[in-house]
C-alpha cells in the first residue's frame, strides 16, 4: 500500500460508522463491475419467496439476539 493510501486509510478510518459506509458503497460503485442477470433474478426470486413465507406465517422469525446467543453456544 503506498503511503497516500495509508494517509487515506487512517484519515476515513477516522469518519463516523455511517459516513464511512456511504463511502463504501461509493466505492464499490465506482467498480463498475457486471452484474450477472441470472444471479440477480435468483436473489430476486429468493426474496421473493422469503417475503412471502413471513406473510403467511409459514416461518417465525428469531431475534439476532438469541441467534447470536445460540452461535456462541455452539463454538464455545
Amino acid at each position: 500500500m503506498t503511503s497516500i493510501s495509508k494517509k487515506i486509510e487512517q484519515e476515513v478510518l477516522s469518519l463516523p460508522a455511517q459516513e464511512r459506509i456511504e463511502l463504501i458503497d461509493r466505492l464499490i460503485e465506482s467498480l463498475n463491475l457486471p452484474g450477472d442477470p441470472e444471479i440477480d433474478r435468483l436473489w430476486v426470486e429468493k426474496a421473493e419467496q422469503r417475503f412471502l413465507e413471513l406473510e403467511t406465517g409459514s416461518v417465525t422469525l428469531i431475534p439476532g439476539n438469541q441467534v447470536f446467543s445460540n452461535i456462541k453456544i455452539t463454538f464455545q
